[in-house]
């Protein structure tokens, strides 16, 4: 994937950047290099390998230090909607910001 110089224009339209054309140009550059690793990347045959949660776990044993999945705390939504402005129905209730 190649991009063109249109490209970046559009993607620093949508950034909200306002790049010169020196800029523009080291930016193409830049992008086109970091896709170009990409593809390399992407080219490799990663059939039967397994992923990593860790990349220790590529050189040594690593256990995981998982816990259960259980509630610890007690229900407190009233107490911490004691401060809000407002609330209805146990929801803060925030102004519209999108019309």
């Amino acid at each position: 994937m190649s991009l063109s110089p249109d490209d970046v224009s559009r993607i620093a339209h949508l950034a909200r950047l306002e790049l010169q054309p020196a800029q523009s140009d080291a930016l193409l550059g830049q992008l086109n290099g970091f896709f170009e690793i990409v593809g390399q990347m992407s080219a490799v045959d990663t059939a039967g390998v397994e992923p990593l949660y860790t990349p220790l776990s590529a050189i040594q044993q690593v256990q995981l230090r998982l816990r259960d999945d259980v509630v610890t705390e007690t229900n407190q939504r009233e107490r911490n909607q004691q401060s809000a402005p407002a609330v209805e129905d146990g929801l803060f209730l925030v102004p519209k910001v999108i019309e």
